[in-house]
């Protein structure tokens, strides 16, 4: 199956969470993966701190990386 989503991010809810609003705040809608919860809801053990992947129209990628390098780099000071 061919995907126009491109993941951007993958990472910890808090980072993911912030990387959304801040592109939509742009006027990107993300799609947020958690494999986690997905698990859960088939009824399967999960790890509660799993890591959330930010997913991306494929035409929004120019526009949506230097938000998430903005995030990111600004964590790590």
């Amino acid at each position: 199956m061919d995907s126009n989503y491109t993941k951007i991010f993958t990472g910890n809810r808090f980072t993911a969470q912030r990387i959304e609003a801040k592109l939509k705040e742009i006027g990107i809608n993300a799609v947020i993966k958690d494999e986690s919860d997905s698990a859960r809801l088939a009824g399967f053990a999960a790890n509660v701190d799993g890591e959330l992947e930010v997913h991306v129209h494929s035409d929004e990628i120019d526009k949506a990386e230097p938000i998430v390098k903005l995030i990111v780099v600004r964590q790590e000071d």
